[in-house]
Order: C-alpha cells, then sequence, then structure tokens
C-alpha cells in the first residue's frame, strides 16, 4: 500500500513492487497482519512532521504480524524460516506491503496464545504504553495513574499494563465503553461526558494523556507534588507542570525495543493483557480501514490482512 502524495483516502494506491533481500542483520518478513494507526492517516494528510512531500512515495504501518521468510547474513543464527514473529519497525520502512525488511533487534516470536491478526494489533500499541508508562512516566507498583482514552488503541494496553504492573489504574472513556475499560482492569473507569475527571482521580502519580488539548490542561489538577505528565500528542507544559509543582515529560514516540515487545508477549500469553481487534479489512480495501480509523471511538485495534 503505497502513498504517493499527501490528501484523503483517494492517495492510498495498492501497486506491485519487488520482493526486497535482506541483508546482514535483516529478515525478511511475510506479512500476515499489519494494524493501522493515527499516525498512519496524519501522514496521510501530511501532518506528521517527519515525512514531508520529497519523502514520498512511501509504504505506511509500523507494525506487523507474519512469518520469517528469510534472513541476511548475520541473522541466520538465531532466526529460521517460517518462525511466526511481530514487530515494531523503523520508520524508514513500510509494515503494510506483502513482504517487508524488519530489522532482528526489531522483532520477537509471536505470542502462541493468539493469532497473527490479533498480534500485528499489539506492538506499536503496547509499546507506546511501555514507554510512555514505564520508561517516562516512571510508574511503579502502588502507584496511581490516571490514563486518558483508555479503550482506544493504545490506552487499552496501557490499562492492562499499568495493571499488571501493579498500579491503581484510573481511566477515562466514553459512557458506551465504561464496562469495557473496567473488564480490562481498571479500578475506576470515568465517563469523561458525564463526570468531571478532576474531581474522580487526584493524587496521581502519572497522568498518561492520549487525548491533548484541554484534557491535558485540565489534567495538573489531579497531579499529586511531584507527579508527572506524559504525552504523546502535546508537549507538557513545564510552565503549568511548575505551577502544580509536578512535572512534565517530553512528548514522545515510540522506538522500537525487541526486549519491551517480549515482555508484552509474555504478558498476553500468561493470560495478563489481551488484545481487542475491532474491525479487520483486505489490503484491497485499505481505503476502509483508514476511514473507520478516522471516524474515531475505536475500541481496540483496526487491522488489515494481507494473507
Amino acid at each position: 500500500m503505497r502513498l504517493s502524495w499527501f490528501g484523503g483516502s483517494d492517495a492510498l494506491m495498492i501497486d506491485p513492487s519487488a520482493i526486497p533481500q535482506p541483508q546482514d542483520d535483516e529478515v525478511l518478513v511475510r506479512v500476515a497482519a499489519a494494524s493501522i494507526n493515527p499516525v498512519d492517516y496524519k501522514t496521510r494528510e501530511g501532518k506528521f512532521p517527519a515525512v514531508q512531500e520529497d519523502d514520498l512515495p512511501i509504504i505506511l504501518g509500523r507494525d506487523l504480524a507474519g512469518t520469517i521468510e528469510a534472513v541476511g547474513t548475520r541473522a541466520h543464527y538465531m532466526l529460521s524460516k517460517g518462525e511466526p514473529v511481530f514487530a515494531l519497525i523503523g520508520a524508514d520502512r513500510g509494515a503494510q506491503s506483502d513482504y517487508v525488511i524488519v530489522k532482528a533487534v526489531e522483532l520477537v516470536a509471536a505470542p502462541r496464545s493468539i493469532d497473527l491478526i490479533q498480534a500485528a494489533a499489539v506492538p506499536l500499541a503496547a509499546i507506546t504504553a511501555w514507554q510512555g508508562l514505564f520508561d517516562h512516566g516512571g510508574l511503579t507498583a502502588g502507584q496511581r495513574v490516571l490514563i486518558h482514552g483508555g479503550a482506544g488503541g493504545v490506552g487499552h494496553m496501557a490499562v492492562q499494563l499499568a495493571k499488571a504492573m501493579g498500579a491503581t489504574v484510573f481511566a477515562t472513556c466514553s459512557t458506551d465503553d465504561l464496562d469495557f475499560v473496567r473488564e480490562l482492569g481498571a479500578d475506576r473507569a470515568i465517563d469523561y461526558k458525564a463526570e468531571r475527571f478532576e474531581d474522580v482521580a487526584t493524587d496521581m502519580d502519572v497522568v498518561f494523556d492520549l487525548i491533548g488539548g484541554e484534557t491535558q490542561d485540565r489534567s495538573w489538577a489531579t497531579l499529586r507534588e511531584g507527579g508527572i505528565m506524559v504525552s504523546t500528542l502535546q508537549e507538557p507544559d513545564a510552565g503549568k507542570a511548575a505551577e502544580h509543582k509536578a512535572r512534565s515529560a517530553p512528548r514522545y514516540m515510540a522506538q522500537p525495543n525487541a526486549v519491551q515487545l517480549g515482555e508484552v508477549a509474555d504478558l498476553i500469553d500468561a493470560g495478563k493483557v489481551r488484545v481487542v481487534v475491532s474491525a479487520t479489512y483486505p489490503l484491497d480495501q485499505v481505503r476502509e480501514g483508514y476511514e473507520r480509523l478516522e471516524q474515531g471511538h475505536v475500541r481496540g485495534k483496526i487491522v488489515l490482512t494481507l494473507t
């Protein structure tokens, strides 16, 4: 699936291309499924600063699941053809393709307890949540965390990972998703339309903001002294952090990390994290898949199937 110009869903084109060949530590993966993430449609619209018009055409997509087709000379000793794997890949490549080059350090064995379609929904969402909560937020067992957007792709992973690590979890969501977020393990699901979350969530050690805007501004009041605001969307204001005697983490983007992804796989196989796929689309319906995600209020993830 190739993006040749910035625009609407008509900018997404299915094109043939030569199968790439792995070199050195590279692995050729035959893709079974790849997820669609908000960064994909933002890139398509020309709203992702890391991709400029001069970079086009590109293949979109950051995470995938599939089987190993071939390995480079420095990867053959640890990987073999046919192994099921999943990965978050670097932004220099695209996952929404029949075959993708993956670095050996980006992939791990796919969880045994789920299929490859479900596995494809995991890497970007889970690693974004993991790095936000634990690397940037420093969340530990016994602490309190407020997660905004707890039913979405990253949010539903964040709720489960925070709970698996022993945190007390507060999460905002829509009315229709309250039961779903509770089932994920949230100690308190907050209907953001019916309740003021700052009246419910107090003395938070970490706020994990997946919404931005007014929601982030109001969230400073929920933090305890010394608490920290983490966001994937909007740089938390250091001045407001100082006013509330709190801290702000720099806005971040998830980076491939096979060790962390392996830990997530173990949690999935242990039954502590489940994967929610809201809908699947074959590659020839990629435009419909993007449009569904853009409509918002997707529970869990949307996945493209390629086999």
